[in-house]
């Protein structure tokens, strides 16, 4: 079944539009990256996954040697009707708002790693379910007072879903200078709404899925699995990836997946963060599978759908700290191995120019 334009005549224009930002990745500048690892003064393969990683650093760049001096952390902020009326989260629905407005007083997790790394982070209100914030340092793109309940009835409309899609986009599309995209969310309840969107695309039984989030108890995670199982329940059969987002996604989600898909026509990197942020990579990779190039998994949480998320990617993550956060620090801890994995390509000498012997 294709994309259903409830409330949007131009909604396959729109998409269609902001998938063609995707470029081709460049495997031959992977592969002579590849090639300058092996004449570095260091055995061959000796520094393992970073070398793999700094020839796609060039493949996604198109330059010998990348750099990376301006990275952008992006963190999207909505509210899911489903925490609004079910009990699928630990925390009420107003922390959502809460939490915005501690990013914006810079008393956060993400706000002292970014600062620690020299990174712009950004927050980006796309659905918050509050009238206004009371601070210039949100910037408000709302596209509605957050989503509604999916386990009864689709969360928003096609209009919502490509809107919050463009609105991620424009954000990463107006900041300058930009080299390295990290993406991260806050909203209440968005681990059941990730958990049901990856049953709904990838057929995986939803009790393999769900997780505690930020705290359930067992009680609470029966609880969650049953109002997953409601939502599944009514499905229509469709596997249109657009048509899935807007009957069980977050605002937040599709805005993730618009900046990702900018980010790749900026041809920058993205680190992905935890659960809901590599969601939204999966979500933009089954739109347009050369989105995947452009994707770096920043760590592994605890999250039981993550690990599976990420290996239906064929993505490694970088750290395993049993980070369970979200956003987007688990991400924004692995940006100094990202840059880190650019600098020996670009500085580590190789054996002819440290007249240094090569094996026999």
């Amino acid at each position: 079944m294709g994309i259903q334009l409830n409330n949007c005549d131009d909604c396959a224009e729109r998409l269609e539009r902001l998938l063609s930002l995707v470029p081709d990745y460049n495997i031959q500048y992977e592969n002579d990256a590849m090639v300058r690892q092996s004449m570095l003064t260091k055995p061959d393969g000796s520094l393992g996954a970073l070398e793999q990683l700094s020839a796609r650093l060039a493949g996604i760049t198109e330059l010998e040697t990348p750099e990376f001096i301006h990275p952008h952390v992006f963190i999207f902020a909505a509210d899911h009707g489903v925490a609004k009326t079910q009990r699928v989260s630990a925390y009420p629905q107003s922390v959502t708002n809460e939490m915005v407005l501690n990013f914006a007083r810079g008393g956060a997790v993400v706000n002292a790693l970014a600062n620690h790394i020299g990174a712009t982070l950004h927050v980006v209100d796309v659905g918050v379910d509050c009238e206004k914030h009371c601070s210039p340092r949100v910037v408000t793109d709302k596209v509605r007072n957050g989503t509604d309940d999916w386990s009864t009835g689709p969360a928003m409309t096609s209009l919502d879903a490509i809107s919050a899609m463009e609105a991620g986009a424009n954000a990463v599309l107006t900041s300058d200078p930009l080299d390295l995209v990290v993406v991260g969310e806050m909203g209440i309840g968005n681990t059941a709404t990730a958990a049901v969107l990856i049953a709904a695309t990838t057929s995986v039984p939803s009790k393999l899925l769900v997780g505690p989030g930020t705290g359930l108890d067992v009680n609470g995670i029966a609880v969650k699995l049953q109002v997953i199982e409601r939502g599944l329940a009514r499905r229509d059969g469709t596997e249109d990836v657009f048509t899935l987002l807007y009957e069980f996604g977050g605002l937040e989600i599709a805005a993730m997946v618009g900046a990702i898909i900018a980010a790749t026509s900026r041809r920058s990197p993205v680190i992905l963060d935890g659960l809901i942020s590599t969601l939204s990579g999966f979500l933009a990779c089954l739109m347009n599978p050369k989105v995947r190039n452009y994707l770096i998994a920043g760590h592994l949480s605890p999250e039981p759908a993550h690990a599976v998320i990420l290996e239906r990617m064929s993505l490694v993550p970088l750290l395993d700290l049993g980070l369970r956060l979200g956003e987007a620090s688990g991400a924004t801890l692995a940006v100094p191995l990202v840059t880190a994995a650019a600098a020996i390509l670009k500085n580590v000498s190789t054996f002819e120019q440290a007249g240094i012997s090569t094996k026999s």
